[in-house]
């Protein structure tokens, strides 16, 4: 059943192709995903949904992600959900002794995670995908403080209504540059923050925020006022921390 919820995400999903009209999800009918399709019937049964309230620490965790991530051209869209940049071939993460391709990622606004009851104005998200077609979510926060160069990069491209991909010449990413030079994280089971809402899936989410400026917060949220899930319950699960 994972996997192929899993296929339906990465071949149908809006984080990584073009709106299927089937599936008309969005926002606005966040409390009723689950009742949209028998595919997304997991964000109203699930037991191990994503986000959560990092609050509650249970075990530690005594491995550290390797990071080898490499620049790669700017690929960007607006899909009706969120700025997705694509990321193939842009490096992997290695932890407990497996490599996970970077995929993507994204942008929501404001946070979907919250670190004891607090909140932020953004998260983005970094998906990777294992050798067995599970998945690892690296969720970075970022609070308001300095203007942030290597987002400014992005935001001079952001499309204001859905769009194709947009190849961007002689314009390069590197997602380790959004890393929070603090390594401290926090680990979980989850799952998809969005419908199919797939569980079993690594969470990493940092500790420490990176900043973006005002301005910068401003220009996401005049496209996406609201592009976030909200807190599910944690139903036992472990949380690790580094």
């Amino acid at each position: 059943m994972y996997r192929r919820e899993l296929l339906q995400f990465i071949g149908s999903h809006a984080l990584f192709g073009a709106i299927n009209p089937e599936f008309t999800w969005n926002y606005q009918n966040i409390d009723h995903w689950g009742e949209l399709s028998r595919n997304y019937r997991l964000c109203t049964t699930g037991k191990q949904q994503t986000p959560i309230d990092l609050s509650i620490v249970t075990e530690k965790e005594l491995y550290h992600p390797t990071f080898n991530y490499r620049p790669v051209p700017l690929k960007i869209r607006h899909n009706g959900r969120t700025i997705l940049v694509q990321t193939e071939k842009g490096g992997n993460m290695r932890f407990h002794g497996e490599n996970w391709d970077l995929l993507q990622f994204h942008f929501h606004h404001p946070s979907e995670h919250q670190i004891k009851g607090q909140s932020f104005p953004l998260e983005i998200h970094l998906v990777h995908r294992n050798g067995k077609g599970n998945l690892a979510v690296v969720g970075i926060l970022a609070e308001i403080g300095a203007n942030n160069p290597y987002l400014q990069t992005i935001w001079a491209y952001l499309p204001q209504e859905p769009s194709p991909e947009m190849i961007i010449p002689d314009t390069w990413v590197n997602a380790g540059l959004l890393l929070p030079e603090n390594s401290d994280f926090y680990e979980y089971r989850g799952s998809l923050s969005t419908p199919p809402c797939s569980e079993d899936v690594l969470w990493l989410v940092w500790q420490n925020a990176i900043e973006i400026s005002p301005q910068q917060l401003q220009q996401l949220a005049e496209i996406f006022p609201s592009n976030a899930r909200n807190i599910q319950p944690l139903n036992g699960r472990s949380i690790l921390h580094s």
